[in-house]
């Protein structure tokens, strides 16, 4: 076997599930779970009418690049969202989900050959799981960059050694971020283009959450900022988005990748003896999702309704706010559980019947502290009643053991 699945910590979920063993939740309650960030809202018809549409593609297996109308769908949406021009032939690839491709894109770019040592991926803390795994699983060793609260849990990229950057092969980005919401702004992406530029790192900018906000401006994506800082040729960028969240179709595994159209050639390299290519009816339903903003503004008009009523509720008794983007509220568990994120899920849990996820289990402990610690993260994936329901347990809860 790969030594190295040795090094893979349990996902958080499963630590959710031991956390909860043997626990017997107060019938008294359904159960509302806001732990996994699984889409809820309803699936628009015209896709499902496009996915069942375009059974013929069956018949035949799909190139691993995707049509040009599939990648021109991507380039489309692209011009449309960010005001960029890009080529259908080399700088996008379709995949199967965000997730599929920030894993398998590590194994593209890291070479553990190279001398000094095992190479970095620095990743923000707290985290997106799938970041720490692929870069285990690549030979290469993580660097935990912490988010700082006290800057809208911006990513504090100046406390990342010289020595390690020096090392490092890749940077990982989510903006918006998970679980916390915050949005790079311009001033940070420079920042970290311009250490890319020094280094030779690869930025892996995961955007699956840009079209759920709810400031006016809508998040800059990596590309973007890019363009603005006159690089436009992408160098060693790769944009990473999803219909998952977009669309409401996180079982259609369906996004693309964008960028340095270098990295995208090795990419599809790496894919075609992958075996990932999309399912022909899966992108003829993706090109109807991509060409179509209607449903993705009212997906957003019906985010915000629910953050709009269930936030304020929950600042009644936890340190929590408005995010910038993304369907997560990052809150402050009460000073009386003594940051112990975990207890505070589990007590809920078996009073209420409501699942959140302790924030210290999508962090690491780095430099004598875990960022996550005292900390829980909701996912409002469910309907706005849902939601609300689950609010005000929370809010007897807290109350009930102050």
């Amino acid at each position: 076997m790969n030594p190295l699945l040795s090094k893979l910590q349990p996902y958080p979920f499963e630590r959710l599930k031991q956390l909860f063993a043997g626990v017997t939740p107060d019938p008294a309650h359904r159960p509302i779970s806001l732990g996994i960030g699984e889409p809820k809202h309803p699936t628009p018809r015209f896709i499902k009418d496009a996915l069942a549409g375009s059974m013929q593609e069956l018949a035949g297996y799909p190139p691993t690049a995707g049509d040009l109308k599939l990648r021109q769908s991507f380039t489309g949406w692209l011009e449309t969202r960010y005001s960029l021009d890009l080529d259908p032939a080399t700088q996008v690839l379709p995949v199967n989900g965000s997730r599929e491709a920030l894993f398998s894109l590590v194994q593209t770019v890291i070479d553990p050959t190279k001398d000094g040592g095992p190479p970095y991926v620095v990743c923000p803390n707290p985290f997106y799981q799938i970041y720490e795994g692929a870069a285990l699983l690549s030979g290469a060793q993580p660097y935990y960059a912490p988010s700082d609260p006290k800057r809208n849990f911006a990513v504090d990229w100046d406390s990342v050694p010289v020595e390690v950057w020096q090392r490092t092969q890749l940077v990982f980005v989510c903006s918006p971020g998970n679980p916390t919401g915050a949005v790079m702004p311009l001033e940070e992406w420079k920042k970290l283009l311009d250490l890319s530029a020094r280094h030779g790192f690869v930025i892996a900018s995961d955007e699956c959450y840009s079209e759920i906000y709810f400031r006016d401006e809508p998040p800059l994506g990596g590309l973007e900022a890019a363009a603005k800082l006159g690089r436009g040729d992408f160098q060693n960028l790769i944009a990473f988005t999803s219909l998952s969240k977009r669309s409401n179709v996180p079982g259609m595994r369906s996004g693309f990748v964008a960028g340095d159209a270098k990295i995208i050639r090795n990419f599809l390299l790496y894919r075609t003896y992958h075996g990932s290519a999309m399912s022909g009816m899966v992108a003829a339903a993706s090109i109807a999702a991509w060409g179509d903003e209607q449903h993705v503004v009212e997906n957003r008009t019906a985010y915000r309704a629910k953050f709009a009523a269930v936030t304020p509720l929950l600042a009644e008794v936890l340190d929590v706010k408005l995010p910038d983007a993304s369907f997560y509220l990052w809150a402050g568990v009460p000073a009386s559980w003594n940051g112990d994120d975990a207890a505070f899920a589990k007590a809920l849990y078996a009073q209420y019947n409501v699942t959140v996820l302790p924030g210290s289990y999508l962090a690491r402990e780095s430099g004598g502290f875990n960022p996550g610690r005292g900390r829980v993260r909701m996912a409002l994936v469910a309907e706005t009643a849902e939601c609300l329901e689950a609010a005000e347990r929370i809010v007897r809860f807290v109350r009930g053991a102050s």
